[in-house]
């Protein structure tokens, strides 16, 4: 199941290659939010930096890719809107849940196991672990009298995603959530949304990279 995946991936990553050498991609770089270095994007996943030139995907320390990255990083490419979109000035109404998002239907239940469910067992009894998982994934602390620790983090420059956690206590199991801005549709289909969620998790509990 895992090589088919794989192999599903690495196929989409150079159907995605090929139209992007079509377009001037290089002229996306300030609706993307990211830098311009050598005739190259420089794009930030999370804690880690990638290059993206004509010749396709890198990882900028050499590092070894996976072609489920390569899809996201073209995904996000390929799916710069024309302009940027209007966040609401209310940043809580403008936060969303994965099921939310028009068309997750199918992913929902891959996403909630993967990292709500995930989160909530791993760091149960453990809230200062994930927030030192968090710190050294660049994760900055946001104030919360509702929450025993809130997060954001940054997918894309363009997709800022949010995760509130509550540890167990003598009632209530741990509970996580994981939020976007309703404006994250705009730069990623539902699967590439998906996965930036899986990755964080992966990430968070120190799990190789997918």
């Amino acid at each position: 199941m895992k090589a088919e995946r794989s192999r599903v991936f690495a196929e989409t990553y150079q159907g995605y290659l090929a139209e992007i050498r079509k377009i001037d991609f290089l002229s996306r770089a300030a609706l993307l939010g990211v830098a311009v270095e050598d005739e190259a994007l420089i794009i930030p996943l999370y804690d880690t930096v990638y290059s993206f030139n004509r010749d396709g995907v890198r990882e900028t320390k050499g590092e070894q890719l996976t072609p489920a990255v390569q899809v996201m990083i073209c995904k996000y490419i390929l799916s710069c809107p024309a302009e940027l979109p209007t966040e609401k000035a209310d940043l809580v109404a403008d936060l969303v849940t994965y099921r939310e998002f028009k068309d997750s239907g199918p992913l929902t239940s891959y996403f909630t196991t993967n990292t709500n469910k995930t989160l909530e067992s791993t760091f149960a009894g453990n809230v200062a672990g994930l927030r030192q998982r968090a710190s050294a994934l660049g994760g900055t602390i946001v104030s919360s009298e509702i929450y025993d620790l809130s997060l954001v983090f940054h997918a894309f420059p363009r997709i800022p995603v949010y995760l509130n956690f509550n540890d167990r206590d003598d009632i209530f199991p741990a509970t996580c959530s994981v939020l976007y801005r309703s404006s994250a549709a705009r730069f990623l289909d539902m699967e590439c949304l998906a996965m930036t969620g899986t990755l964080l998790t992966g990430k968070l509990i120190g799990r190789k990279s997918m």
